[in-house]
């Protein structure tokens, strides 16, 4: 099997080995597609993806490696409300989800009153935050405007 064009080795460039684990050209390019991906990818998605690369790549190749990223936390998964889940490469800062229940669009956001919510219960009760899982969901602006509802205003008598 021939390797498809040298893609940049964007992790860890001298190490051939991850936690015991080889590190293939295979996973190079599935945590590519996952660093350079224009949203939330599902394992389908990826798939699709890479094989595009890769023709002879498997999925449960896809599936194997999406775990291994996961526990070496370069991707997170997430739950958008449709039965399935999906993973988005782990970036520097914190942030969270909005869901439109409607359209599915995804609004991807950070707040400081989160950042001190987290301060404050470590500082009160003496742990450390790892993780936070926040998912806002309702109707996006464009939903909104297309139903005759102004965000701005509140909601609406009906969703009172």
């Amino acid at each position: 099997m021939t390797p498809p064009p040298p893609v940049v080795l964007f992790v860890v460039k001298m190490k051939t080995t991850i936690n015991k684990r080889r590190w293939t050209w295979q996973r190079e390019v599935l945590l590519r597609l996952l660093r350079e991906a224009r949203g939330h990818l599902d394992a389908d998605e990826l798939y699709r993806k890479a094989r595009e690369i890769c023709p002879h790549i498997g999925l449960s190749t896809v599936y194997r490696n999406l775990r291994l990223f996961r526990d070496l936390g370069l991707i997170k998964e997430l739950q958008l409300g449709e039965g399935h889940t999906h993973y988005e490469f782990v970036r520097g800062g914190e942030h969270q989800h909005f869901l439109c229940r409607r359209c599915g669009r995804v609004i991807e956001f950070s707040s400081l009153s989160l950042k001190r919510l987290r301060e404050e219960l470590e500082l009160k009760h003496g742990v450390k935050v790892e993780g936070v899982e926040l998912r806002f969901e309702g109707l996006c602006r464009d939903c909104l405007k297309e139903r005759g509802d102004d965000a701005r205003q509140g909601p609406s008598r009906k969703d009172r």
